[in-house]
């Protein structure tokens, strides 16, 4: 995810080309990927509680939203990128046909995994068993 200002999204669309350099690599290496949307929201906007100002002064502070952007696969596989890693992001914004990011939505998830199902499962049966125990009927077997 690249973080734009909130004044920077205006202009993004899905589709839009993007090139990206990251620090590690510097200048020499150039990733090239395509906006996608909207990552998951961090900020003021997404808290669970509202900063609170009892002073009742109010300093606007710009927002930075995550924008998800593919990457090449073949890029990435020649020169990994690790976590956290910081990265110069630049979207070329003149093509404005395609969907505005928050006209979007995600339709699928982003990955997925099977490899805690098992230990799920087991954990479910207990859980039931300790339910059945304290009502004092039978668990029910999967």
């Amino acid at each position: 995810d690249a973080n734009f200002k909130e004044s920077q999204l205006q202009a993004l669309r899905i589709g839009q080309p993007a090139d990206m350099e990251a620090d590690v690599y510097g200048k020499k290496v150039v990733y090239h990927g395509k906006v996608s949307g909207l990552g998951a929201g961090t900020g003021a906007a997404f808290a669970l509680l509202p900063a609170q100002n009892a002073t009742g002064n109010w300093i606007k502070v710009v927002q930075r939203v995550p924008v998800r952007i593919i990457l090449d696969p073949k890029e990435l596989a020649e020169h990994p990128l690790r976590v956290g890693l910081s990265m110069d992001v630049t979207v070329d914004t003149q093509d404005q046909s395609g969907k505005s990011l928050s006209d979007t939505p995600r339709t699928s998830a982003l990955a997925s995994t099977e490899v805690f199902d098992a230990q799920q499962r087991a954990t479910d049966v207990k859980v039931d068993q300790m339910i059945a125990a304290s009502l004092g009927h039978k668990a029910k077997t999967p």
